[in-house]
């Protein structure tokens, strides 16, 4: 979601109302304020979804899964099956707590204000290697593309590998993702700081150094 144009979203909606069909937005890793500013994702983008689903962020490491859908569309499933832990007091019980942490901790701005202090750090990174050959996302969901050369975009797949390798020695966990494996998404907590965003910078800066591609002027 945060990688799309501005108006890919309200085009698309425009598409599926027009076909009869209904607008789903999939919050699974958007929800909960991790774009920065807004509950959802989708709100970034100025769309009203008619069915919203998600989980993970919701329960903070308590499995649970939600829809949330219109009325008029809600009303109109019929037949559904019994769920044997759906709606369960306390996974509903730790899920309201989280809610109520982030509203209290004001976690919407801090992924906001945060994420964009972590996006200018990786577009420095992006200065200096020339492995990396884009930075794209919203709030604390970023991502670094790893490509082999910034003029034909042939994804740096190896590379990645090696760059993931020396951030774990460097105690640093970080995922990949892409339809070539190539590219490096991060997703920090939402009450992450900016000294941890400091010292995350430098070692993912220490472990894309692994590589050697350096642009001409940087210093090492």
């Amino acid at each position: 979601m945060p990688a799309s144009p501005k108006e890919y979203f309200q085009i698309v909606e425009k598409i599926v109302r027009n076909h009869g069909g209904i607008f789903i937005s999939d919050e699974v890793q958007t929800g909960w304020g991790r774009t920065g500013g807004k509950w959802f994702g989708i709100e970034q983008w100025g769309v009203t979804p008619d069915i919203i689903t998600s989980a993970k962020g919701l329960g903070n490491g308590s499995p649970i899964g939600l829809t949330v859908a219109r009325p008029e569309v809600a009303d109109s499933v019929k037949g559904l099956t019994i769920s044997t832990f759906g709606g369960n007091p306390v996974t509903a019980t730790a899920a309201k707590a989280v809610i109520d942490f982030i509203e209290e901790q004001n976690l919407l701005n801090n992924c906001a204000e945060t994420g964009a202090y972590l996006r200018s750090g990786l577009e420095d990174l992006r200065d200096k290697h020339t492995l990396i050959g884009d930075v794209r996302g919203m709030g604390l969901l970023q991502a670094i593309e790893l490509v082999e050369d910034r003029q034909t975009k042939t994804p740096a797949v190896a590379q990645t590998a090696m760059v993931m390798e020396a951030a774990r020695e460097n105690r640093l966990l970080v995922g990949k993702g892409g339809m070539y494996g190539n590219v490096i998404r991060l997703s920090p907590p939402m009450n992450i700081a900016r000294s941890d965003v400091d010292q995350f910078l430098g070692l993912l800066d220490k472990s894309l150094a692994v590589c050697g591609a350096v642009a001409p002027g940087s210093a090492r």
